[in-house]
C-alpha cells in the first residue's frame, strides 16, 4: 500500500489517543466529583467507564500491531506506533487510578469526609490539564509544549505533600479519624500518580520527534 495510506492510519492513530484521553479525563473528573460527593452511584459510572477505557486500549494496540505487521514502518513512523502503543497503556492506567478513587466513595460506606475536597481538586485540574497539552504536544509534535510539563508535574507533587501533611495532622490529634484520613491520602496519591502518567505521555511525544527517549522529571 502507498505510503499516504500509512500516514491516514497513523494520523486516525493519534485521533483515537486524543479520543481515549479526553474519556480519561472525564472519568477522572467524574471519580473526584463522586469523591466530593460521597455519591455511590456516581463512582458506580467512572468503574463502569474504566471498562471502556480497557477496550479502547485493546483496540489501539490492535492498530498499532496491525500496521506493524502489515505496513513495515520504519524511523519516524515506527517511533509513532510505537509511542502511540505506551500511550494507551498510560492512558488506561489512568483510567485505573479513576477507578481507585470511586472504590475509594464505596468504602466510605455512609462515613462523611474528613475535610472539605479543596487541594485534591487542583491537583487534579492541573493534572488533567497536563494530559491534553501532552496529547496536544504529540499531535502538533510541539517540543516545547511536551518539555513545559514537567514544572506543573512539580505543582501537583506540592500539593499531595501539602495534603499528606495536613491529613497527618489529623491523624495524630484524632486516632478516629485515620480511615478516613488514609482515603483522602490515597485519593490525592492516585492524582499524583496521574500528573507522573501525563509526563510519559509527553516524553513519548518527545521521543517521536528527536528519536532519543528522556525523562523530562530526571534529576
Amino acid at each position: 500500500m502507498p505510503r499516504g495510506f500509512l500516514a491516514q492510519e497513523i494520523n486516525e492513530l493519534k485521533a483515537q489517543l486524543v479520543e481515549m484521553g479526553e474519556y480519561v479525563v472525564r472519568s477522572v473528573n467524574l471519580s473526584i466529583e463522586s469523591l466530593r460527593l460521597l455519591d455511590p452511584n456516581v463512582a458506580e459510572d467512572v468503574i463502569t467507564m474504566d471498562e471502556i477505557i480497557d477496550h479502547q486500549r485493546i483496540e489501539i494496540e490492535r492498530k498499532c500491531l496491525r500496521l506493524i505487521a502489515t505496513q513495515q514502518p520504519v524511523a519516524r513512523d515506527l517511533r509513532v506506533i510505537m509511542a502511540a502503543f505506551s500511550i494507551a497503556t498510560d492512558l488506561e492506567r489512568i483510567g485505573d487510578h479513576a477507578d481507585d478513587i470511586a472504590s475509594i466513595v464505596l468504602r466510605h460506606a455512609g462515613e462523611p469526609l474528613l475535610k472539605p475536597l479543596i487541594d485534591i481538586p487542583r491537583m487534579t485540574e492541573v493534572a488533567t490539564g497536563m494530559l491534553r497539552d501532552a496529547l496536544t504536544s504529540l499531535v502538533e509534535e510541539d517540543d516545547e509544549l511536551a518539555k513545559r510539563l514537567c514544572e506543573r508535574d512539580a505543582i501537583v507533587d506540592g500539593l499531595y505533600n501539602q495534603v499528606f501533611r495536613e491529613l497527618l495532622i489529623f491523624m495524630m490529634a484524632d486516632p478516629k479519624t485515620i480511615a478516613r484520613a488514609t482515603y483522602l491520602i490515597m485519593a490525592a496519591q492516585a492524582v499524583e500518580r496521574i500528573a507522573d502518567l501525563a509526563t510519559n505521555v509527553a516524553e513519548r511525544s518527545l521521543y517521536i520527534t528527536t528519536g532519543v527517549y528522556s525523562e523530562l522529571n530526571a534529576d
